[in-house]
């Protein structure tokens, strides 16, 4: 056969991590850190959470970071105030990562584990979990079983942060679209009140007018009078 002359295309890393995904459902994600493609990673902490980090505008306590990936954002949020887990189910993100921030002046603050979010039995729960590129790797027919996960990880009053991205009309994902009220279906039954949902100025260029930030209250049972 003779050469048609074209180069031969080349995947891009969302192409690759959209490929690998869709072979393995499963352990697709390993692969994605593996190939190092990780189109979601910014390569430093969430612009708006080290903001509320750095302004003390966020719960003290213990944290929770689910599906960390590299862990900027565990690292920002961790202080003598706050102690950060990162959990990915990525065993190499989570090998890279402990050795990478090792050495840094608050790496007593944090700690990364390599566990299946739906499984992972912690012996304390939460202050606060914040979610950023979680929800939105399920399809709709899963956010149900995260909500309730969430709700089991957090402690009595404890706060719920989701960047809700992408807000926007695709089809198929991962990262598959979301809106506010796709968090509200799964979140309001489970006793949990908005506080805020507002659009996230400081969200990074390509996500602007796509993502908004809600901060969530889980509502501290009440128990009906004796008297």
């Amino acid at each position: 056969m003779g050469n048609s002359g074209k180069a031969p295309a080349v995947e891009s890393s969302s192409d690759i991590f959209q490929r690998l995904v869709r072979e393995d459902s499963s352990g697709g994600w390993e692969k994605t850190w593996k190939a190092g493609a990780t189109p979601w990673d910014l390569g430093g902490p969430t612009p708006i959470i080290k903001h509320l980090a750095e302004t003390g505008s966020l719960p003290k306590g213990r944290a929770l970071v689910p599906g960390c990936g590299t862990g900027y954002d565990v690292v920002a949020m961790a202080c003598p105030d706050r102690y950060v887990i990162g959990l990915d189910i990525s065993e190499t993100v989570i090998e890279q990562s402990s050795k990478r921030f090792s050495s840094l002046p608050n790496a007593m603050y944090f700690s990364f584990l390599s566990e299946d979010f739906f499984t992972w039995e912690p012996d304390e729960k939460f202050d606060l979990i914040f979610d950023y590129t979680f929800f939105c790797a399920f399809e709709a027919s899963v956010r149900p079983l995260w909500a309730q996960r969430i709700e089991k990880l957090l402690k009595p009053s404890g706060e719920l942060i989701t960047l809700m991205f992408p807000i926007d009309e695709r089809s198929g994902g991962p990262p598959y679209k979301v809106s506010v009220s796709d968090y509200e279906k799964v979140l309001i039954p489970l006793g949990f009140e908005a506080i805020s949902i507002v659009d996230n100025e400081l969200a990074v260029r390509p996500r602007k007018g796509v993502e908004k930030i809600g901060r969530w209250k889980k509502r501290s049972p009440t128990f009906p009078s004796t008297l």
